[in-house]
């Protein structure tokens, strides 16, 4: 068993110690400042479904009306019922998955090179990472997925090796959580067979037949757990958002290179950094030195890397860095790797240390000021835009959610948003959920003039209304009296910089 591996393994004191730092140290690294960065409006629609969901519990697959399945919203469900901030409660369960990440990780490297050693410096790279750091720390669901499919590939391995029928279970299992999360959890059980490969004896027509069996049941126990969604009316929206987001097989095949390569370029971009160049060059040399010294590890892990990242470069409408974050933790074996064997062949103490200030400085630092001034950390250029700049940034709704309680100890407020759904109005209602005496409405966008439903509201509300100014297009309404303004993030490149606007709409 993979346990048993593990009890037989020589581990020092130091280890333990170090183990247990590393553990200390992640939780300070991911619980530090946990809500500077403003609400992202993926993250404002997910928390608010939650909430939702946890009020009224018929409505437990409310996630299924807009194709998304729900997992991670039902497991933010118990952290809203511990933390005041709805924001924190759902960043909270990506800290976790993140943990299961990174000690997910250093398991599956010893499992591959039988050595502690890269398995702990595995995990001291996921630890420092910006890519992985970042979005510990987002209440976005691709964090628990990669945990979901760094297990399934832990417990895939240990299948082959020990065919066990527990393990087969526990895999699927996995399998099936995965499926509950996002889509791309298909590429486990895609990928679950080349784990074959690992086979340390010769492979007869038994033992074949007997790892196919256990196979069937990883995918049985999977399909068994994906399909409590069909408890779901909506069950069918998620085929349907599906081709949202990706192209046909038929519309890949007619224009093969677009967007295949923009969007690999892109993946490579954003490897390079939010990883820093240091563990993304790591990860490369890995790649080849393990290809040479231990091609049947090489190749798994290699197949884990690249197939879904070719995948999704091919058949891709939308494409982000999170979409490719749980390729990263296998990435970072492979540059743990090609660490372990520096230090093991290198002999003079100054360049074993200068090797590390050039590996872990500048992480070390983008991840500093990640956790303090996120603004000034080096980010791809259509990130940065997202979660900081534009409209899908959340800057102000906090603040405008702490005045407008404020107001409403007086009177009945009337709050009108932007848009339907999303950053706004999601992103202010989850600050609002309880709270008496507010009436949140979404009025669209772009703001042309005050919206009648707004003007009707002033017989008996204090009437707001909450905007970018990107989408504001009144001018000059005497109406509308500027209550506050919030800035964004300032781009670097243009200078340019958006605001949240909270007027009071006047009688």
């Amino acid at each position: 068993m993979i346990i048993k591996e593990i009890e037989n393994l020589k581990i020092s004191k130091l280890f333990v110690f170090l183990s247990l730092f590393l553990v200390i140290l992640y939780f300070v690294s991911r619980l530090v400042h946990l809500t500077l960065i403003p609400v992202f409006v993926d993250e404002a629609i997910y928390v608010r479904w939650s909430q939702v969901m946890r009020a009224v519990a018929s409505l437990r697959f409310l996630p299924l009306s807009d194709g998304k399945q729900p997992f991670f919203m039902w497991l933010m469900i118990p952290f809203l019922k511990v933390f005041a901030n709805p924001l924190a409660a759902g960043r909270m369960v990506s800290v976790m998955a993140g943990l299961g990440t990174m000690l997910g990780v250093g398991v599956l490297s010893f499992l591959f090179f039988k050595k502690k050693e890269i398995g702990f410096l595995a995990s001291l790279l996921y630890l420092i990472s910006p890519f992985t750091l970042f979005f510990d720390r987002m209440a976005l669901a691709d964090g628990l997925l990669a945990m979901l499919v760094v297990w399934c590939l832990v417990m895939g391995v240990g299948l082959v090796k020990y065919k066990r029928l527990d393990l087969a279970m526990i895999t699927g299992i996995f399998l099936g959580l995965g499926l509950l999360t996002k889509s791309p959890a298909l590429f486990i059980a895609i990928l679950l067979p080349t784990t074959i490969i690992m086979i340390d004896d010769r492979v007869n027509f038994s033992k074949l037949f007997k790892i196919v069996f256990l196979w069937s049941v990883v995918y049985v126990f999977g399909l068994a757990i994906y399909n409590i969604l069909r408890l779901g009316p909506e069950f069918h929206m998620i085929a349907i958002r599906n081709k949202d987001y990706i192209f046909s097989f038929p519309e890949v095949l007619s224009h093969p290179l677009n967007p295949f390569i923009g969007n690999f370029k892109n993946a490579l971009s954003w490897v390079w950094i939010w990883l820093t160049p240091g563990s993304f060059v790591l990860g490369i040399v890995g790649i080849f030195l393990s290809l040479r010294k231990q091609p049947r590890v090489a190749l798994v892990l290699f197949t884990w890397v690249f197939l879904p990242l070719l995948a999704q470069s091919a058949v891709a409408k939308v494409f982000t860095a999170r979409y490719i974050l749980f390729i990263v933790p296998f990435f970072l074996i492979f540059a743990a790797y090609s660490l372990e064997q520096f230090f093991r062949n290198t002999k003079s103490k100054v360049v074993v240390v200068s090797g590390l200030v050039i590996v872990f400085l500048l992480p070390i630092y983008q991840s500093l000021l990640l956790l303090t001034s996120p603004a000034k950390a080096w980010m791809p250029e259509n990130e940065r835009q997202g979660y900081l700049e534009m409209w899908t940034a959340g800057q102000g709704i906090l603040e405008s959610a702490d005045y407008l309680k404020e107001v409403s100890r007086q009177q009945k407020v009337l709050v009108g948003t932007e848009g339907y759904f999303g950053t706004l109005p999601d992103g202010l209602q989850i600050y609002l959920e309880k709270v008496p005496n507010i009436t949140i409405i979404g009025v669209g966008y772009p703001i042309k003039e005050i919206p009648t439903k707004l003007l009707d509201g002033l017989k008996d509300n204090r009437v707001f209304l909450l905007v970018n100014d990107t989408r504001m297009e009144v001018k000059d309404d005497k109406r509308l009296k500027l209550i506050a303004k919030y800035p964004k993030a300032q781009n670097p490149q243009t200078g340019s910089q958006e605001n949240l606007l909270l007027f009071e709409v006047l009688k």
